[in-house]
């Protein structure tokens, strides 16, 4: 799938996996109480999708200053999100290590999913560093770094015991359900929402299929199988600037969001 081990997290197929992540996030009862009162997800979808990306390759890939610029951003925009009893979505404070804890955990573990879905189980040294480029993403903000799991075998120990009790409540599903279902976003959006919806589903545990209000079959498990089958002989045949092409974008994107900052011309002299 890929050339070497760093490669993994620029891999554009790992976009099939966001509405897995997302939903894993939103089951999480008090994600998706706060996301419900707080986020613009159903109508900005693409946005946020762009912020959080551009979060996780300005970790993993970006130069210190656009790791400080990433982390700045998300920072800026958990802000607002607190909570306090007898608010609309009293236990949510987007700065609650727990909470960082289980997004950066659906993130790493939506990643793998669909890693090995195209090149098959991973060696223990890929593995091993893919692990490690999502304990980096994860500890980047507040989550103190004895609270990321020390290693695979303790996150999957982790990983099963929060999907045992993982139950989507009322406002989770609606966020969830506007994303998927989308009323008022573009039209090629919309388009591609069927395609999207499919290979969610498929990747989704069977309770959260059923939380969220999707259906699911043998026929659709055997399209699906089919579908990855497809996708790992075609997928790794395409150009590496192609499967790369939406990381570079988002640090393009990134880069020319710094040069423009007060900061930035400040210190090359443009600026008094």
């Amino acid at each position: 799938m890929v050339q070497g081990e760093a490669d993994f997290r620029a891999e554009g197929i790992l976009l099939a996996g966001a509405g897995r992540a997302i939903l894993l996030q939103l089951a999480n009862p008090a994600i998706g109480r706060g996301v419900a009162a707080h986020s613009t997800f159903t109508q900005r979808p693409v946005n946020r999708l762009k912020g959080t990306l551009t979060y996780v390759y300005g970790i993993v890939y970006g130069t210190e200053e656009q790791v400080k610029e990433v982390r700045r951003r998300v920072n800026r925009a958990h802000v607002p999100v607190r909570r306090t009893a007898g608010e609309p979505s009293a236990g949510y404070n987007a700065f609650d290590p727990a909470l960082q804890l289980w997004v950066a955990a659906t993130l790493y573990d939506t990643a793998l999913t669909i890693v090995e879905k195209i090149r098959g189980p991973l060696g223990d040294e890929a593995a091993d560093a893919l692990y490690r480029d999502y304990a980096r993403i994860g500890t980047a903000l507040q989550l103190p770094p004895d609270m990321w799991p020390k290693d695979r075998a303790a996150f999957s120990r982790y990983w099963d015991e929060q999907l045992s009790t993982l139950r989507a409540e009322e406002e989770g599903v609606r966020v969830g359900r506007g994303l998927l279902f989308p009323k008022h976003t573009a039209l090629w959006y919309r388009a591609i929402m069927p395609s999207a919806r499919f290979l969610t589903a498929g990747l989704l545990p069977e309770q959260l299929r059923k939380d969220f209000g999707l259906v699911w079959s043998d026929r659709h498990q055997r399209r699906f199988d089919l579908t990855w089958r497809i996708l790992a002989v075609a997928y790794p045949m395409l150009p590496v600037r192609i499967r790369h092409w939406f990381k570079d974008y988002c640090l393009a994107e990134l880069e020319k969001d710094l040069r423009k900052s007060p900061q930035t011309m400040q210190r090359q002299g443009t600026t008094a």
